[in-house]
């Protein structure tokens, strides 16, 4: 009996126990803000700093209620900082998110899903950008050309593909799509003018298609450039240069409330420049940008971005090897003087973040685009009209609509934790323009040659789940995408009267693995299935034509980190893809052709043995043929081969920087017999800068040793005034020479 006492004693004691620990501390958990896993040993100080406390495996801590209200200071080895402020009255089990934002090699981890992001976060710091082509340039193993002088969209090189403007890579900026489907230039269209490049706080990118938020183009590969959500200081920048350049930029703090959790900025940026070319170029842009968030509780985040841009240009064109060899224009001459153009893009879009529970999210996202183009292209001179030319006019103006949800859960197994998403979505192209013309100097029309309207949607929905268990990371997943395409020929109402319509479905299945061997180790394998769709003025009229184009491949390598100041990433792949696209010279179009092979290597290199020194270079390797053709005629035009980019970056004495970058692009074949090849590059720039906490400058030397080089560069068609037949040979765009450009900014 008496034991029978003590024993119910001891249990009140322990429940009475239990119920006051619950009643004078307060739980809260942190997890990653990328992945939503649960962060563990991140150190925690309360008690206005006087005390600390570290979270568990699961990301929980628990602090004493007496001391409320408070603000937490919250650390972890590669993430920000984070002062969180919690009083009394708010309910437990409070979630808080850390910004994985690692600044040296040694802070990334190998085995962390945003390794990828980590990467290139520490190339923007080590070396930052000032323009689009800066920012394309740092996503490891993507390669870009320019052929309108910063007008056009730039023509993307990834994984063996001559993606055009995009046809292949799936862009976006904060999960927004930026690449336009049924353009008027070219299919997925990715012009990423409107983005200011001191805003972007980290690029996010994949090579292939193993991933089931991407849908429509991501065949070679994905790429997401996401801006600040505040900025600590307002600044102004000033820079000028060869060839009568000017940019002026400003970026200022509206709004930085961390105990209210609110921020509010607005950048705006000018850029002027007469080119190199004999034609002044004439290139004017305005980029206005405006972002405001705000955690409206503890559980409900919301966000709003507004960006516009427009800008308007001349373009000496893509010109003919022999009328420079024959002096019948100089290197910076043009055929047609008239080409160039005139684009515009704004867009809004809205987040809202809900979080359920310490287990479950919520994200939405919508956004509006208004987009605008107009383009003076002559590719062919006087192959067809041999009085007045055969310079054409595209122009494309539509309305984009879309919205994705996607909800989140987190489970806890015996040794080992799940993470499951879905997500369903929809966009929406409503085209009220898409005009190819034959024109003379832009301002007379002479043919019509394709006049439609219309409208293309893209009804998505993904799901899919990583397993972690032990040294293993499985991730099964499965998208399926559905178009409904619209078209309205205005030319030939007869043929369209009222419009014509197609509808088509793709599953896209994706299945990966990781193995963390160790801290320093980790393999994996990737696989999957993705497309990129094909233009609704083909799919519609040609019902037979394939309509959303596969691919499958799969990706094996390692990431390697054998000490801390060194990261290694060897990795071997393989595509294959249903239906190419390959670009036609005397039409000046893209157009679909059979299916296609790719395999190849990858190399990356990330080394840093100082903290000031830090040196970085990107290897690739691709082999790229038809299947369906006989070998020897079977080359994929202007696929890569070889490409390589890389810097070296030191800081040395008190705020001083030198950094060297180069890009290297080897020969490629230009036609699919390989009798015609482009010629190869390989181009440096050197940035020497001075940083000081309120103010800095920069001199930076493009093509430091001013080599003669071709950038954009294709095997086309062509006739020249007075002459008697037409030749194939090497069109291009020189590239910029020698060129110096100074910048000043301060900051407050």
């Amino acid at each position: 009996m008496k034991i029978t006492k003590i024993a119910a004693a001891f249990l009140i004691m322990t429940f009475s126990g239990k119920m006051m620990a619950q009643e004078t501390e307060k739980q809260l958990l942190i997890k990653d803000a990328d992945d939503k896993f649960p962060i563990a040993d991140a150190l925690v100080k309360y008690d206005h700093g006087n005390s600390h406390t570290h979270t568990g495996t699961d990301g929980t801590f628990a602090i004493p209620a007496t001391s409320l209200p408070d603000t937490l200071v919250i650390n972890r080895q590669g993430y920000d900082e984070v002062k969180w402020v919690v009083t009394n009255d708010e309910d437990k089990n409070k979630v808080i998110f850390l910004q994985h934002k690692p600044f040296q090699i040694s802070e990334v981890a190998i085995n962390h899903s945003s390794f990828l992001s980590a990467i290139t976060k520490v190339d923007l710091n080590k070396l930052p950008v000032n323009s689009a082509q800066d920012l394309l340039r740092k996503v490891p193993g993507l390669f870009i050309a320019q052929h309108a002088g910063g007008g056009k969209a730039e023509q993307l090189f990834l994984r063996g593909f001559d993606a055009d403007h995009g046809t292949d890579v799936s862009v976006n900026v904060d999960g927004m799509p930026v690449n336009i489907v049924s353009h008027a230039h070219g299919q997925g269209y990715s012009d990423l003018h409107f983005v200011i490049p001191e805003t972007v706080n980290n690029i996010d990118f994949g090579k292939g298609a193993y991933y089931m938020e991407r849908g429509d183009f991501n065949t070679a590969g994905y790429v997401d450039f996401q801006t600040y959500n505040g900025l600590k200081n307002s600044m102004v920048k000033l820079e000028g240069g060869s060839f009568n350049s000017k940019r002026v930029l400003g970026m200022f703090n509206i709004l930085h409330d961390d105990p209210g959790r609110k921020n509010a900025y607005i950048a705006a940026e000018y850029n002027y420049t007469d080119g190199p070319f004999d034609v002044k170029q004439n290139f004017n842009r305005v980029n206005i940008f405006g972002k405001y968030n705000q955690w409206l509780t503890d559980n409900d985040y919301f966000n709003i971005q507004f960006s516009t841009f427009s800008s308007s240009w001349n373009a000496s064109g893509q010109i003919p090897e022999r009328a420079v060899d024959e002096g019948i224009i100089s290197r910076w001459g043009s055929i047609d003087p008239t080409e160039g153009g005139k684009t515009s893009r704004t867009n809004i879009q809205m987040n809202f973040k809900h979080i359920i529970s310490p287990t479950e999210q919520m994200d939405a996202m919508a956004f509006y685009s208004k987009y605008n183009f107009n383009l003076y292209s002559d590719f062919t001179f006087y192959l067809k009209d041999k009085d007045h030319g055969d310079e054409i006019q595209q122009t494309d103006g539509r309305n984009i609509y879309g919205a994705e949800i996607k909800y989140t859960k987190t489970f806890s197994l015996p040794d080992s934790s799940l993470n499951w998403s879905s997500g369903i979505g929809l966009r929406n192209d409503d085209i009220n323009t898409l005009q190819l013309n034959h024109v003379y100097h832009r301002d007379l029309l002479l043919d019509k040659m394709s006049d439609v309207n219309g409208t293309e949607t893209n009804l998505h929905a993904y799901s899919g789940l990583i397993w972690k268990t032990g040294k293993w990371t499985i991730n099964p997943a499965v998208r399926v995408d559905h178009f409904i395409f619209n078209i309205h020929n205005l030319l030939d109402p007869e043929q369209l009267p009222s419009g014509q319509s197609k509808e088509a479905t793709r599953v896209s299945p994706k299945l990966n693995f990781s193995y963390a061997q160790s801290d320093n180790v980790m393999w994996f394998l990737k696989t999957g299935m993705g497309f990129h769709s094909n233009d609704l003025r083909v799919v519609v009229p040609n019902k037979n034509d394939n309509t959303l184009p596969y691919s499958i491949g799969a990706d094996f390598g390692v990431r390697l980190h054998p000490f801390r100041s060194l990261i290694i990433t060897p990795a071997v792949w393989w595509m294959d893809l249903q239906q190419e696209f390959v670009y036609v010279g005397d039409d000046a179009v893209v157009e679909p052709s059979g299916k296609s092979r790719r395999f190849g290597a990858d190399l990356g290199i990330r080394f840093q043995p100082l903290e000031n020194f830090y040196l970085n270079a990107d290897i690739n390797y691709s082999h790229a043929r038809f299947i369906e053709e006989e070998k020897g005629q079977d080359y994929i035009p202007l696929a890569p081969v070889v490409t390589s980019t890389g810097s070296v970056n030191w800081d040395f004495l008190n705020g001083f920087s030198l950094g060297l970058q180069y890009r290297y692009l080897g020969e490629r074949p230009a036609v699919e017999d390989n009798s015609i090849k482009t010629k190869s590059y390989f181009v440096n720039d050197l940035m020497l800068s001075y940083n000081r906490q309120k103010w800095g400058a920069n001199i930076q030397l493009n093509n430091l040793f001013n080599v003669k080089w071709n950038e954009a560069q294709f095997a086309t068609e062509t006739q020249l005034k007075g002459e008697a037949e037409p030749i194939t040979d090497l069109t291009y765009t020189p590239g910029s020479p020698f060129g110096v450009r100074v910048g000043v900014y301060y900051k407050f």
